[in-house]
C-alpha cells in the first residue's frame, strides 16, 4: 500500500483518494480488531497500536526527501568543515536583577579532581522546588 508512495503522496491532497486510503486501513482495522463497524478508524488505530495510513505516508516521504537531497539538511552526509556548530546558532538569554518573574533557575559547572560536575537549583517564588546534581564520568 506504501509501495512508491514519495511519487504519489500528492494525490493525497484530493479528499477522494485520502479517503480510499482511510477506507482501505479502516477495513484492515476492522478485521484485526474483529471490532464492530460502527467504530472510528482513529480508536481501531489505537486498539490495534497501528500509525493512521495518511501519517505513514507523509512520514515516508519526508524520508525520500532528506535522503535524495531534497528536503532540509539533517541527516545528510556532510564534510566536517561545513558542520554548524550550535554555539553560533543557539541564543542563550540571561536574566536581568529586576526580573520578577515566579520561576527561576540557576546552574552552575565546576572541574575538580574528582571529575566534571554540574549542578541546577530551581526556585518557585525563592522557595527551592528542586535541586539536581549530576557528574560526568
Amino acid at each position: 500500500m506504501l509501495y512508491g508512495a514519495p511519487v504519489w503522496i500528492n494525490v493525497l491532497n484530493k479528499s477522494c483518494y485520502k479517503a480510499k486510503i482511510n477506507r482501505i486501513q479502516r477495513h484492515i482495522n476492522l478485521r484485526i480488531a474483529r471490532s464492530y463497524h460502527t467504530v472510528s478508524k482513529e480508536a481501531l488505530c489505537v486498539i490495534n497500536g497501528i500509525t493512521p495510513i495518511h501519517i505513514k505516508i507523509d512520514e515516508i516521504g519526508r524520508v525520500y526527501e532528506i535522503t535524495q537531497g531534497i528536503g532540509t539538511q539533517y541527516d545528510r552526509d556532510m564534510e566536517l568543515e561545513n558542520w554548524i556548530h550550535p554555539a553560533t546558532h543557539i541564543k542563550t538569554i540571561e536574566g536581568e536583577e529586576g526580573n520578577l518573574h515566579p520561576i527561576q533557575a540557576y546552574t552552575d559547572g565546576s572541574k575538580s579532581d574528582l571529575g566534571v560536575g554540574a549542578r541546577v537549583v530551581i526556585f518557585i517564588d525563592n522557595h527551592i522546588i528542586k535541586t539536581i546534581q549530576c557528574r560526568l564520568n
